[in-house]
């Protein structure tokens, strides 16, 4: 039995603002078997030291691209990301590197509470330990919502 989507709960705070521990989400299993993740997109991957956790993070980059973290500011492929989306800029920097084939770069939006692509446990995450994308946040009900990426991804080349 093939299921398109799955349910998951937020566990945690390293997606604050954007996401809060407890709120609920259901994930697209399937669109990723036909397109590729994009930038801006939250995902749920299995986590790479223990594939039997899941985390949430935010895809940063894609294969290819040159990521880096300098003095708080993200950069993709040179381009400054204009991040209201999170509340405080990252205190810990990551120095610049291109995103293996088949790998994404990921970070969590509370930038300096998260286990994402700078810890040696995550790094760049293989493609196959993606289960889906974020649609829609369902719980709490006063925070029904669709889940989007930020337009400043689709300004990055």
């Amino acid at each position: 039995m093939i299921f398109i989507a799955r349910a998951f709960t937020v566990d945690g705070a390293s997606m604050m603002p954007t996401l809060h521990h407890g709120e609920r989400l259901l994930v697209d299993k399937i669109s990723y078997r036909f397109v590729e993740p994009k930038r801006g997109e939250i995902v749920v991957f299995k986590y790479p030291a223990n594939p039997r956790e899941h985390f949430i993070k935010r895809i940063i980059g894609i294969p290819g691209d040159k990521v880096a973290i300098i003095d708080g500011k993200v950069y993709v492929n040179d381009q400054v990301l204009e991040e209201d989306y999170i509340s405080a800029p990252a205190r810990i920097g990551f120095s610049p590197q291109v995103v293996p084939e088949g790998h994404y770069f990921v970070l969590g939006d509370n930038r300096n509470n998260s286990e994402d692509s700078r810890a040696r446990s995550v790094g760049f995450v293989p493609r196959e330990l993606i289960v889906g994308r974020a649609i829609w946040r369902y719980w709490p009900v006063t925070k029904l919502t669709i889940v989007r990426p930020p337009e400043i991804f689709a300004e990055i080349h």
